[in-house]
């Protein structure tokens, strides 16, 4: 089956996670195949959940009402536990995509993975680690629109005309000015993205410093390499899918490549189109770890 046949079934605890995200969240989904089941729980009497009125109806999400039951008592999980294993008994699906920042569905989680599926998880950084670390796949809803570029604002233009500027101006006069200063806007966006890029990424000290990160990448170049100890990045890619969490946009990085080098633990080689890593040799090592 191809990765875009995929079936996967979306469960929301809109309790527990921003309408806001959702969007990029299908877009995220639609990477590993097709969000056919579509759900967000919640108490939507609650005037909290007004922000996803628009969201349900625009992303065909179907919302599930739960009431609170007992004040402080959180219903919507055993909703949502219990939807998802009549879901993995009655359909025939491929994957679950979980949007929470609750500890509670780690049980769900390891039970769904037993029957061999994925389960491609989501939720901010206060997410606790044990939910983290069960799903198949886990991204921080925070890094989700870091890659997007910001856009000029509309009014900037007008903003950055002269108050004592000619009613008289001549459109040829207007046209050029407006032109001017729309690339001066995207100029300046541009580089306020790249410096909100620069700073949601982890240095190479803090990379380093992440012990449970530099095991799981040197596990998986070991496990993955040939007699000479090099390892083919998309093999490297697929030991890291397979045995964690791991998302190098976690730490800052669009792509895996971009964190191996940051992190300057391994050596890099590409031959035509293909990108080779190694551990670096201890000597070479204990240099880098002390500069």
């Amino acid at each position: 089956m191809q990765q875009s046949e995929l079936k996967i079934a979306l469960l929301i605890d809109a309790d527990n996670a921003p309408a806001s995200k959702v969007s990029a969240i299908l877009s995220e989904i639609a990477k590993y195949g097709v969000a056919n089941i579509r759900k967000a729980y919640g108490n939507w009497k609650s005037p909290a959940m007004k922000s996803w009125e628009d969201c349900l109806h625009k992303c065909a999400i179907r919302p599930v009402q739960q009431f609170d039951y007992t004040k402080g008592k959180n219903a919507t999980d055993a909703a949502i536990i219990i939807d998802a294993m009549d879901l993995l008994y009655t359909q025939r699906l491929d994957a679950f995509a979980i949007v929470s920042s609750d500890c509670d569905f780690t049980p769900l989680v390891m039970r769904i993975l037993t029957n061999g599926l994925k389960v491609y998880g989501f939720g901010e950084a206060k997410t606790p680690l044990p939910f983290v670390s069960a799903c198949s796949t886990f991204l921080y809803l925070e890094k989700l629109s870091q890659a997007r570029e910001a856009k000029p604002s509309e009014n900037l233009a007008d903003a950055k005309k002269p108050a004592n500027e000619s009613k008289k101006s001549t459109p040829a006069n207007e046209s050029k000015k407006s032109t001017k200063e729309l690339k001066q806007c995207k100029v300046l966006a541009t580089k306020d993205t790249a410096k909100q890029s620069a700073g949601a990424r982890k240095s190479t000290k803090e990379l380093r410093q992440d012990a449970k990160l530099v095991a799981l990448l040197r596990s998986a170049v070991a496990d993955t390499q040939d007699d000479s100890g090099w390892s083919e990045l998309g093999q490297i890619g697929i030991s890291l899918s397979n045995q964690a969490w791991f998302n190098p946009r976690n730490y800052g990085y669009a792509k895996l490549s971009g964190l191996i080098k940051a992190i300057d633990l391994f050596e890099v080689q590409r031959k035509d189109k293909t990108v080779f890593v190694r551990n670096r040799q201890k000597s070479s090592v204990s240099k880098a770890l002390s500069a």
